[in-house]
């Protein structure tokens, strides 16, 4: 069985938002085909409290993208970003959700990063995606959502560390960083992941 994940397709992430992703929107109509595409559909949602500590604002004189040690991991500090309750953090109404089986918050833990739909950066705790997906039979899943060079990356990293068979949707992602992202998909291709376009999936 195939699933689709939805990867963080959030206000904040879309142009106008907090950490806007650069032609975040051109992926919106993909996706909304995509959806239709697949019997199973889940997303991910960063959900993250007021003050997280991967935000610049929670430590005095850091700025957005500088990078820090904290609580022992390599951490980019982001501007405030997908805040519990916020409009930014909702999922965004551009989408077609109907068809989404069930959404797994990450970013929770104000200690810990979270990019991947499956763990936090730590791999101290699971979301509960692996053993849903597993639990319905899910052998592959297309990864799709923003932003490619970290969420979608790390969550296509995760989904083949799981074991799944793993397809990144190039055309339903963007990146923060466009060089970052092709270093992401030479490494999920050495890892054994598959890149596609959403064309080669819908026959168009």
């Amino acid at each position: 069985m195939d699933a689709l994940i939805l990867v963080d397709i959030q206000p904040d992430f879309l142009p106008g938002g907090a950490l806007a992703v650069p032609d975040g929107n051109a992926i919106i109509p993909v996706v909304n085909q995509l959806v239709t595409h697949f019997d199973l559909v889940v997303a991910t949602q960063d959900w993250h409290p007021s003050g997280h500590g991967s935000f610049a604002s929670a430590h005095k004189g850091k700025q957005p993208f500088e990078a820090i040690d904290l609580y022992g991991l390599h951490q980019v500090l982001w501007p405030d970003h997908c805040v519990q309750g916020s409009a930014g953090a909702a999922l965004s109404d551009a989408i077609n959700w109907d068809k989404i089986a069930a959404i797994f918050r990450k970013g929770m833990n104000p200690g810990i990063d979270s990019y991947s739909g499956f763990y936090d950066n730590g791999y101290r705790k699971r979301t509960g995606l692996d053993g849903y997906l597993k639990a319905l039979g899910v052998q592959r899943v297309f990864v799709a959502g923003l932003a490619a060079d970290y969420c979608v990356y790390y969550t296509a990293k995760d989904a083949l560390k799981e074991g799944f068979d793993t397809v990144l949707i190039e055309d339903a992602t963007r990146p923060i960083d466009a060089s970052n992202f092709k270093e992401a998909k030479a490494d999920l291709k050495s890892k054994g992941a598959s890149i596609m376009y959403s064309s080669e999936l819908l026959g168009r």
